[in-house]
C-alpha cells in the first residue's frame, strides 16, 4: 500500500525524464535542418537539459526540505518536544503522509500533557501528605524527600543528595533504634511531657534496574490519643458493667439476708451468703485480671528446659503434646509464659472442641521456637480474627477480653509475636513465636 501511495510521484519523475528525451530528439531534428547533425544535437541537448534540470530541481528541492522537516520533528519527539508540526500542500500523494505525521505529534503531545498533569498531581500529593517520605538509592543517598521529611529530619532544608546514614546519626535516639531493629515498627520521640509516636515503614524495590528503598514515617500521636480516649471509655463501660453485675446482686442479697435474720428464717441464709461469696470472688478475679494486664512486669528470662515446663502445664490443664523432637532449652519468664499458655489452652477447651483434640505443638525453627495451641472448635470468623488480639474485645457474654490481649503482651515482651489462624477442617491454631 505504501508503494502505491508514492507511485504517482515516481511516474511523474519518469514522465519528466521521457519528456526530456522526446524533446531532445525533436529539437535535434528541428536544428539539423540549419546545421550539421552533431552540433544540432549538442545544442538541442543543452537547451532541453537546462529545462529538464530546472523541472527536476523544482520537484526534488521541496521533497528534500520535507524529508529534513520529517527527520527534525522525529528528533524533537525523541527529545520530548511535541510542539512541532509540518505544513505541506504539494504533491497530493504526500499530503496524507504529512497529515498522519502531524496527527502522531498531536497524540504524543496530548499524552505528554496528561503525564505532566498526573506528575504534578502526584508531586502535590506527595509533598503535602503528613507522612514523611524519603526515597534512597542503592548507595543510601536521598533521592527525594517531601516537606514532612524535611521538617522531621532536616529542619526544613532540602534532603536530596545527602547521605541518609549521616542524617540518621543526628536524629533522635529512638529513631536510630527503630532503624537498627530492622523492619517496620513504632517508636516514641520526646519525654513524658511532650512525646510524639511514629510508625516506621520500609519497602525495597527496583527503579530503573537499581535497588531503592522507600522510608515512610507516619506520626500517630493524635490518632493514638483519640484511640486511647475511646479505649478508656470502653474500659470504663466494661468495668462499670461488671461492677454493677456483681455489686447489684450482692447489695440485694445482703438486704435479703438482713430481712431473713430479722424474721428468724435462718435456713435460707446459707444460700444467700454463698451467692454473695461467688459474686465477690468473681469480681475479685475480674479486677485481678485487669491489674495483671495493666502491670505486666518486664520478663525475667531464665534458661528453662522444655520437658519439665510442659509437665507443669499438664498438671493444670489437659492437652495432647506434640514435641516433634523439640527437646532443649529456651530463655523465657516461666510464670508469664505459663499463664499465657494456660489461658490459651483453656480457651481451646471452651471453644467447643473435644478435650482429646486440644493439642500443644512445640517445634524448633532456625531462629525461633514455635508453640501452637490447636483445637477442633468452631474457629473464628474474619471480623473476630481481626479484633481478637485487641484488649477488651470478647465474644463471650461474661468475657473480659483480656486473655488473648495478655498473651499478645507476653509474647511481644519476650521479643516474639502471636498469630491466629483457622484450621482446615474446623478449629483454631494460635501460634506463638519466641526467639531461640
Amino acid at each position: 500500500m505504501r508503494i502505491l501511495r508514492v507511485l504517482p510521484l515516481a511516474i511523474r519523475l519518469i514522465a519528466i525524464t521521457i519528456t526530456g528525451v522526446v524533446a531532445t530528439a525533436a529539437a535535434t531534428a528541428l536544428l539539423s535542418t540549419w546545421m550539421p547533425i552533431w552540433p544540432a544535437a549538442a545544442v538541442a541537448a543543452a537547451l532541453v537539459g537546462s529545462v529538464l534540470a530546472a523541472a527536476l530541481w523544482r520537484t526534488i528541492v521541496p521533497l528534500r526540505a520535507l524529508f529534513r522537516a520529517l527527520a527534525g520533528t522525529v528528533d524533537s519527539y525523541r527529545d520530548g518536544d511535541f510542539n512541532f508540526g509540518i505544513t505541506w500542500n504539494r504533491y497530493s500523494e504526500l499530503i496524507e503522509l504529512v497529515a498522519a505525521h502531524n496527527r502522531l505529534g498531536d497524540v504524543l503531545r496530548e499524552q505528554r500533557t496528561e503525564i505532566v498533569q498526573r506528575e504534578l498531581l502526584l508531586d502535590t500529593m506527595v509533598q503535602n501528605t503528613p507522612v514523611a517520605m524519603v526515597l534512597l538509592d542503592s548507595g543510601r543517598r536521598i533521592v527525594h524527600g517531601n516537606i514532612a521529611a524535611r521538617k522531621l529530619l532536616g529542619d526544613g532544608r532540602r534532603l536530596e543528595g545527602q547521605s541518609f546514614d549521616a542524617l540518621l546519626a543526628h536524629a533522635p535516639e529512638a529513631l536510630r533504634d527503630a532503624f537498627a531493629r530492622g523492619g517496620d515498627g513504632m517508636f516514641t520521640v520526646g519525654d513524658e511531657n511532650s512525646e510524639d509516636i511514629y510508625h516506621l515503614s520500609r519497602r525495597v524495590f527496583r527503579l530503573n534496574g537499581r535497588a531503592h528503598e522507600l522510608v515512610l514515617l507516619r506520626q500517630l500521636t493524635a490518632e493514638l490519643r483519640r484511640q486511647e480516649v475511646q479505649t478508656w471509655k470502653k474500659v470504663i463501660r466494661v468495668i462499670s458493667h461488671e461492677l454493677n453485675n456483681s455489686l447489684a446482686p450482692i447489695a440485694s442479697l445482703a438486704h435479703s439476708g438482713a430481712e431473713l435474720l430479722r424474721r428468724g428464717q435462718h435456713d435460707r441464709l446459707p444460700g444467700a451468703l454463698r451467692t454473695i461469696e461467688e459474686r465477690a470472688r468473681h469480681l475479685e478475679g475480674f479486677l485481678r485480671d485487669y491489674a495483671r494486664f495493666a502491670k505486666l512486669p518486664v520478663p525475667r528470662l531464665e534458661n528453662i528446659e522444655w520437658g519439665g515446663f510442659v509437665e507443669r502445664l499438664r498438671n493444670q490443664v489437659e492437652f495432647a503434646f506434640d514435641g516433634n523432637g523439640a527437646d532443649g532449652h529456651a530463655r523465657f519468664d516461666v510464670a508469664q509464659l505459663e499463664q499465657c499458655l494456660i489461658n490459651l489452652l483453656r480457651n481451646a477447651h471452651e471453644s467447643g472442641s473435644p478435650a482429646h483434640a486440644v493439642r500443644l505443638s512445640l517445634r524448633r525453627l532456625p531462629e525461633a521456637w514455635r508453640i501452637d495451641i490447636l483445637d477442633r472448635g468452631s474457629g473464628m470468623n474474619e471480623a473476630v480474627l481481626a479484633n481478637a488480639l485487641l484488649p477488651f474485645y470478647s465474644t463471650k457474654r461474661h468475657g473480659t477480653g483480656l486473655g488473648l490481649a495478655l498473651a499478645r503482651e507476653i509474647s511481644e515482651a519476650h521479643g516474639g509475636h502471636i498469630s491466629l489462624l483457622n484450621r482446615d477442617g474446623g478449629g483454631l491454631c494460635v501460634s506463638i513465636h519466641l526467639p531461640a
